[in-house]
């Protein structure tokens, strides 16, 4: 093997031939070496998609500065970002397709298995086969074949007050963001007012409507399905919570009682857990939810 010296000449005296042939030019190398200058040390990269970077404002020269700064420290909207003549600024057409990109793959991407072991659940699935058939054939999202309906009735105790489960819906980053947190308070806040809390479970491919069917199978007074909502370019992570009074299959949507936007920009996990569980105590006293529980 050639040692390095030799290697290093060889090198030099390449360069330099091609910088006599005109085909490099004296710019390149640095200067009284005849080397190529040194690369310079990489720093360290920036996360554009970040709360720190999307606070400052990119607006030049703005009327009211300060004012800027107070209405973007209250909302996740995209305000003064400027432009670059009729178009957007770099930053910003970069900032968007990387929330682009997170918001898809929240719809893609599955929930980690191990993820949901962590916090003992068992997984069953709808009737899509896939993650496409997931995202075209919303009414298979809502029924279950005949042996998961087997297995759930085996694996959860029947006839609680509430059944509790999660559902990847549109947005598998909304479950790992939230449910961790949101799980335990629910449940704790439940148990601690003497309401009883069926076996807590995770449905694959899931669509809303899926509740009405656990409702049936398992026969609980209240079911309550925590689902990843689709995701938007403010955030990939928002989950809801929707709460229904002795739900059936077939009944009208406005029996559902929504709590919805939690994450951490919104309503954090852990406050929308406690609220959830006074709700749900409300829901029991007057036996309806929906509308129905606003008359």
């Amino acid at each position: 093997m050639m040692d390095e010296k030799l290697i290093a000449s060889i090198v030099e005296e390449v360069l330099a031939q091609l910088q006599r042939e005109g085909r490099l030019g004296a710019e390149a190398l640095s200067p009284g070496t005849g080397r190529l200058p040194e690369p310079e040390e990489e720093k360290p990269l920036v996360d554009i998609v970040s709360p720190q970077v999307k606070a400052v404002p990119l607006l030049k020269d703005p009327r009211d500065p300060e004012a800027l700064l107070r209405m973007k420290a209250r909302t996740t909207a995209r305000i003064g970002v400027g432009r670059a003549g009729p178009r957007l600024n770099t930053q910003t057409l970069l900032t968007l397709r990387a929330d682009h990109a997170k918001a898809r793959d929240a719809v893609f991407l599955d929930v980690d298995p191990g993820f949901l072991k962590e916090l003992g659940l068992f997984t069953v699935q709808t009737k899509c086969r896939d993650k496409n058939q997931h995202l075209t054939r919303p009414d298979l999202g809502r029924e279950f074949d005949d042996q998961t309906k087997e297995t759930l009735r085996q694996r959860c105790a029947m006839n609680p007050d509430v059944q509790i489960f999660a559902s990847d819906g549109l947005s598998s980053a909304a479950i790992e963001a939230n449910l961790k947190n949101i799980l335990p308070v629910l449940t704790d806040g439940l148990k601690a007012r003497g309401i009883t809390v069926g076996t807590p479970f995770f449905v694959r491919f899931g669509r809303v409507a899926a509740q009405d069917h656990v409702s049936e199978l398992l026969g609980p007074k209240v079911v309550c399905t925590l689902i990843g909502e689709r995701p938007g370019l403010g955030s990939a992570e928002s989950m809801s919570a929707y709460i229904c009074y002795n739900a059936r299959v077939g009944q009208p949507e406005a029996r559902r009682t929504v709590v919805s936007n939690i994450h951490k920009d919104g309503i954090s996990a852990v406050e929308a857990g406690a609220y959830i569980a006074e709700l749900i105590e409300k829901i029991l006293k007057a036996k309806a939810s929906g509308v129905e529980l606003q008359q």
